[in-house]
This record gives C-alpha cells, structure tokens and sequence, in this order.
C-alpha cells in the first residue's frame, strides 16, 4: 500500500504545479525600444572661466530685531515678523526685499486702518527636516500677486529662507517641498509649477523642479501634447492557455 500512496501523491503534487504554472505563467509585453543614452552637443566648446553664482546665495537673510523663544516660530507673530522686515528694508521693490510702496504702508497700517491687512494666515510646517516648524507666510500684493515668505528660527532669531512674488493660482506642501502654481501671462492656456526644496548648502530654499503644464484646451482644436506624465496603460487580462491532455 505505501508505494501506491507514494504514487497518489506524486500525482496531486504534480496536478497542483501545474495549475500554478497555467496561472502565473510570464507572458511577453511586447518588444522593448532600445536604449538610447545621452548625446554630448558641441563637445569642443570650451568650458565657462567664471564659476556661476550660487542661486540661492543671496535668498536667505537675518530678520533684524526680532526674538525667538526656544526656537519656536510659533512663539511669534507673523505680522510682526513683516513689519520688522518693512521698518528695516521698506524702501527697497526688488529683489527677496521687493514689496510695493503701499503694500508697504498697509502692513505698517495693519489692525489700525480700515483696509485690509495684506498678511494673510500663517501656516508651520517642517520644511528643512531639523524637526522643528518653519513659518510661512503669504502677503497679498497689487495686481493679484502674492509674496510668499519662508522663516527658520535658530539661534534665537528668525533667517527668512524663502522669498518670492508671484501670480499664484495656489500654493502647496508636498512632504517638505514648497509647490507653488503660477499664472502664464506669456503663454495662454498654460501654468508654472514650482517645487521649492531646502537645500543645507545653500542655507535657503531653491526651486528644485519646475515644469510648464498645460491647463485648458487648445483654442483652435488642434490636439496639443501635454507635458505632464501620461497616465499608466492598463495591460490586458491573460488569454488562458488549452488544457493538457491527460
């Protein structure tokens, strides 16, 4: 009788892999392109004698007069933060500084004045990954611009490490990156979108990734490419191989 249950088991072991390999047997995707690597354009140019200048080596900077307690940014008030930049740096309308002249004069008229204040809510998040919140702010501006403001607290003060105008459409926090979309006046129908990311070297926040994505149909009908990544194809369900003959 052993040799026969040996026999049977045998048997059912077999009919079980086999069922597995019909199943989950690999099929093919199709042919693969080739790989193409990177192409080197006019190798004999020669290379530049002067070092570029770091981005963000002039983006980030001392918030004079102001104190914080334990290093929290929560322990201070966002319009106070402003006003210290304003009182310090008010007459300047370029550059991390750039503020209009009356958006100036608003926030120094904030909570005094009628008009509204332009410092709109603060949010903290933890964008340098030290653990410890940073404080950003936005500021409305003329002709629907809006500042964007990014402070560290350390060292007992605050070190902006952000600072932008733009015609946003939104702004948000993706992990520890900044994104914010802006407006195309130059290019209808389409938008900037911009990841800011820290980077340690710089002490500041740079904008790491930035794209044009299209946003609305072409005018004219014509099938425009979009330049954002294409959704994944869904592969189609296995055709189920014959059954063996016994």
């Amino acid at each position: 009788m052993r040799p026969r249950g040996v026999v049977i088991a045998v048997c059912c072991v077999l009919l079980a892999l086999g069922g597995c390999a019909d199943e989950g047997a690999l099929r093919s995707a199709g042919a693969t392109p080739g790989a193409v690597g990177p192409v080197r354009l006019w190798p004999d140019l020669p290379p530049a004698t002067d070092p570029p200048l770091d981005y963000g080596e002039s983006d980030s900077s001392r918030v004079p007069g102001v104190r914080v307690s334990d290093n929290d940014v929560r322990s201070v008030e966002a319009l106070d933060v402003v006003r210290a930049e304003v009182r310090a740096r008010g007459d300047v309308f370029s550059g991390g500084d750039g503020m209009y002249e009356e958006t100036a004069r608003a926030i120094v008229a904030c909570g005094t004045a009628a008009v509204a204040c332009p410092v709109m809510r603060p949010y903290y998040r933890d964008l340098t990954g030290n653990g410890q919140d940073e404080l950003i702010v936005g500021i409305r501006m003329p002709e629907q611009q809006v500042g964007i403001r990014v402070y560290l607290a350390e060292n007992g003060g605050l070190t902006r490490i952000m600072s932008t105008v733009e015609q946003v459409i939104s702004v948000e926090v993706a992990g520890r990156d900044l994104i914010t979309r802006v407006a195309s006046a130059g290019i209808p129908g389409y938008e900037y979108r911009t990841a800011w990311s820290w980077d340690e070297q710089q002490h500041s926040m740079l904008p790491t990734r930035d794209e044009i994505v299209r946003v609305k149909p072409s005018a004219s009908g014509v099938p425009v490419p979009r330049l954002v990544s294409p959704a994944p194809t869904v592969a189609p369900a296995p055709v189920p191989l014959p059954a063996e003959s016994p």
